[in-house]
């Protein structure tokens, strides 16, 4: 990594209400006023079953670099800020523990995916940058992570670096895309920062450039002959682009003894022309020259070609991917949830006419609950930060609106879901490979019930909150209501 993500100081990408509000902090003695923050979210982008957790990293070389420059103070200086107030941020030192349910975890909505513990002012401080890492990446890996499942087993290559909103959200759209289940991505800045496999073959623009597209065709393989792929729609499928990858394949490669990697086609009837491609191919004597498809494809247009016999071995997805343009916004948010007084966590919760808006308070852990026969994920249960789950007893889990709904679970195993990133400022996260992080996000989806992997209308996964939690958060509930009554 090299630390890639900071060769510019994002230290003042905040929102200014952030800054103000430090600044009342500090000036109203609550600077080392110890506050618990959650980041959660409300909603499954595309109505899908559930989300991938990433952006972690980013978030961490964040933390890690938390610095104002002489630059930044003396712009605060010219916002009327005073001397006292910009002394402390002169001298800035990230005291805050972080915990954060690791990158490639399905997540649900509800629970806490980041948990921050420090000085109020600190822990204020970098909402923006919690929301803007996690909410972008788990977006892109989300949608990812869809596109790759309606290909059933075929790769899926990202292709949406052109149409990213913004330099940035291409690297780290490319990130979160690997992370989500493709095999690589065009976006090589990428590649060499994270090492997320950069692929690609030649544009229309190779094939317009040279008399003919034969000429073309036979140019790129006599100088890729191990990596061969064609694209083969700049004039006419299967009238002259088949054709020609044909001949270049007959008197190009075979001579010097190589296969063709593959063709690409890249406009019309893709489910079609795929047919009588694949038909052609094997015909000439190359039933293991692949068939690549790209074009504005995305989860439902890539499982119509399936079930209409496409013969598709690999796609490359690019705007619909990388914007995830169906559903573009990942709406987690960053809430106060407790205040420690006198060495103990006081729960706060936020009351909304919104009933989807009230918080769940507290200083939580989360656990996920698994089948021990079949490995399969049961549920996930919010809990105090004392609470401790004992495997070898029984636990009933009850829906916590409908809390009629009660199950009681035996057999199980659970984990901990937040895992510690930072130790009252010290960094504890130990960085892993992007693809490392693919096939852990693999390995748990299968975790899994196939009703919860649905397109449609998946069946909602349970989040379920202690029996403690869920009496704090009734009483805190009703005594708001009794301060709205009185009033």
């Amino acid at each position: 990594m090299d630390n890639f993500d900071f060769k510019r100081n994002l230290t003042m990408l905040t929102d200014f209400y952030e800054i103000t509000m430090a600044n009342g902090y500090f000036k109203k003695g609550h600077k080392d006023t110890i506050a618990v923050f959650d980041m959660f979210f409300r909603k499954i982008p595309d109505e899908g079953g559930f989300a991938i957790m990433a952006g972690l990293e980013q978030l961490v070389h964040y933390l890690q670099n938390l610095k104002f420059t002489p630059e930044d103070i003396e712009y605060l200086r010219g916002r009327g800020f005073g001397e006292e107030f910009l002394d402390y941020l002169a001298n800035f030192e990230f005291k805050c523990s972080v915990w954060a349910i690791p990158e490639g975890t399905p997540i649900f909505p509800g629970e806490p995916i980041v948990k921050v513990k420090g000085p109020v002012i600190q822990a204020q401080f970098i909402e923006t940058m919690v929301l803007l890492c996690i909410n972008h990446q788990s977006l892109i890996a989300t949608k990812a992570n869809r596109i790759v499942r309606a290909a059933e087993g075929r790769a899926i290559m990202e292709f949406g670096s052109r149409r990213a909103q913004g330099w940035d959200g291409a690297i780290y759209g490319a990130r979160a895309a690997v992370i989500g289940g493709c095999i690589g991505t065009a976006c090589t800045i990428s590649d060499e920062a994270f090492g997320t496999p950069a692929l690609g073959t030649m544009a229309h623009s190779w094939v317009q450039l040279f008399d003919t597209e034969l000429d073309a065709f036979k140019a790129y393989a006599q100088e890729y002959p191990d990596n061969c792929t064609l694209l083969v729609d700049t004039y006419n499928t299967l009238k002259s682009g088949v054709p020609n990858a044909i001949k270049t394949f007959d008197e190009v490669l075979k001579p010097m003894g190589k296969r063709p990697k593959g063709i690409r086609i890249d406009s019309g009837d893709i489910t079609y022309l795929s047919r009588k491609a694949r038909k052609m191919l094997d015909e000439a004597g190359y039933p293991d020259c692949t068939i690549v498809a790209s074009n504005s494809l995305d989860e439902t247009i890539i499982r119509d070609m399936l079930l209409q016999g496409a013969k598709v071995d690999s796609f490359g997805v690019g705007e619909r991917l990388i914007t995830s343009s169906s559903s573009p916004v990942f709406g987690g948010v960053y809430k106060l949830v407790a205040v420690e007084k006198n060495g103990e966590d006081v729960s706060k919760i936020k009351i909304s006419e919104n009933v989807t808006k009230i918080t769940t308070p507290g200083n939580k852990r989360c656990y996920r609950f698994y089948e021990k026969e079949t490995g399969k994920a049961i549920a996930d249960l919010i809990a105090f930060s004392d609470e401790y789950i004992d495997p070898s007893k029984p636990y009933e889990l009850f829906d916590p609106v409908y809390t009629w709904k009660r199950k009681t679970v035996t057999d199980f195993v659970c984990r901990e879901l937040l895992e510690p990133v930072f130790d009252k400022g010290k960094c504890v996260y130990k960085e892993r490979d992007v693809k490392e992080i693919r096939e852990y996000c693999k390995q748990q989806i299968d975790t899994l019930w196939d009703e919860v992997l649905r397109f449609e209308y998946p069946h909602s996964y349970y989040v379920d909150l202690s029996q403690k939690l869920w009496d704090k958060k009734t009483e805190l509930i009703e005594k708001n209501r009794a301060v709205k009554s009185d009033g």
